[in-house]
């Protein structure tokens, strides 16, 4: 899906809020290990529909997903802790997903930088 690029103020402006929560997002990744994303979540959903149509709104779809494929590797993590054998393993898929929020949102602050979509 190719978006075109016409920057207006209203644009220039979504731009800007997602660029603070791709900020957000790695702040709470940093200091609460993303447990704190949740704010920054409800302000995707808030402000997404108003960037329908344009490269803006791939960037908060994609932190949407993001943060629930997020939750989604914690919890699998968390029913592996319960078992003692899952110990080890629980803290492999806790780093995992980390490590892989982390990329995504670095890799989204560098794709809406460069005023580029996310993927579906």
């Amino acid at each position: 899906m190719a978006f075109e690029t016409v920057f207006d103020d209203k644009l220039q402006s979504n731009k800007d809020l997602a660029w603070w929560l791709y900020l957000f997002q790695g702040v709470c990744l940093v200091f609460s290990l993303g447990l704190l994303s949740c704010l920054p979540l409800i302000a995707n959903y808030i402000k997404r529909g108003e960037t329908e149509g344009t490269f803006v709104y791939s960037h908060h779809r994609w932190q949407i997903r993001s943060f629930w494929f997020y939750i989604l590797w914690l919890f699998i993590g968390g029913v592996l802790w319960v078992t003692v054998i899952g110990m080890p393993v629980a803290v492999l898929v806790w780093t995992g997903a980390w490590i892989w929020k982390a990329y995504r949102i670095i890799k989204g602050w560098i794709e809406l930088s460069n005023n580029k979509a996310m993927p579906v």
